[in-house]
């Protein structure tokens, strides 16, 4: 009897030796992200950085203390800028792009030889796109808020507005942001032939590369308007695609494309450089209303060129 009992206490020992062993995983798991859906048994280093010489649960443990610090620091920020919650940390880049498509009754003539254009990216990831169009307001409390904030933003910017202060777009590129194209005047395109529409669109991409040192990739037509002159010219500028947007943002409100007034995976936010004086609240004003909309629902704000 004393033999079997024996056993018996081995048993039950080894068996929570396990428990607590899959138990200590699981929680650097947690910890590090691996249950959104990565799918990777070894937590991947950040560009530029050699992998940890360690076994599996120490690198884990690494790689969620990083993110616990990173996290840490964002909370802090988000309670010095006044944000309800702390914003959520976007997932990883994809390995491999999404195949951008143009949005049905988007299309003009010969639309598969042209950049596409579209208001959402096509992906599971409950993540969204802020991007910032034309230039008018030039708040340093917006660099320094999404720099403390790490949230990521692309601008379209217009040189009618820009030429006022090339300098401050210099520093909003030097901290991680895309400089694109949102044409010379912010004139109506449609009403333009496919020459002076060429001028406003190729004059920007000048613009941009000699201020800011390359040609973007990316271009947005004012009001979202434009015809097929619009995309054959665009494309004979080197640009590859045109995101519109899915939703709009203001200081005080949100306005919304879709019929349910929601949030999707992939949605666009479309907003201004704006102050006082073109609406009721300040740059800030704005992203406070973003990230309120976007974290409540439970998105993450994503890097847009990582998607395309």
């Amino acid at each position: 009897m004393q033999l079997v009992r024996q056993k018996e206490e081995s048993a039950r020992r080894r068996k929570n030796q396990a428990r607590a062993a899959a138990a200590a995983i699981t929680v650097v798991a947690i910890a590090s992200g691996c249950t959104a859906g990565g799918g990777s048994d070894t937590a991947e280093p950040a560009h530029g950085q050699q992998p940890l010489q360690a076994p599996p649960a120490r690198a884990l443990d690494s790689y969620a203390q990083r993110l616990g610090v990173a996290q840490a620091a964002r909370a802090a920020a988000a309670k010095r800028w006044g944000l309800a919650k702390t914003p959520l940390a976007a997932p990883p880049a994809p390995a491999t792009k999404p195949r951008l498509t143009t949005r049905k009754g988007f299309e003009v003539k010969g639309q598969s030889s042209l950049p596409p254009v579209f208001t959402t990216i096509p992906t599971k990831e409950k993540v969204v796109f802020l991007t910032i169009d034309d230039g008018a307001e030039k708040d340093p409390a917006l660099l320094r808020m999404m720099s403390d904030l790490k949230i990521p933003y692309t601008a379209f910017l217009s040189d009618y507005l820009v030429k006022e202060d090339y300098a401050y777009f210099k520093k909003m590129q030097s901290r991680g942001v895309t400089l694109n194209n949102h044409t010379l005047n912010h004139r109506y395109l449609p009403g333009l032939s496919y020459e002076a529409q060429r001028r406003e669109i190729c004059g920007m991409q000048d613009v941009i590369a000699k201020h800011y040192g390359k040609r973007p990739e990316l271009f947005r037509p004012p009001y979202g308007n434009y015809n097929q002159d619009s995309l054959r010219a665009a494309k004979s500028c080197g640009v590859k695609a045109v995101p519109l947007w899915a939703s709009e943002a203001f200081a005080d409100h949100m306005e919304w494309r879709e019929w349910d007034r929601d949030l999707h995976p992939g949605d666009i936010i479309l907003t201004h450089f704006r102050g006082r004086a073109d609406w009721k609240g300040t740059m800030p004003d704005m992203v406070r209303k973003v990230m309120k909309t976007v974290t409540d629902k439970g998105y993450a704000v994503a890097r847009l060129e990582d998607y395309l």
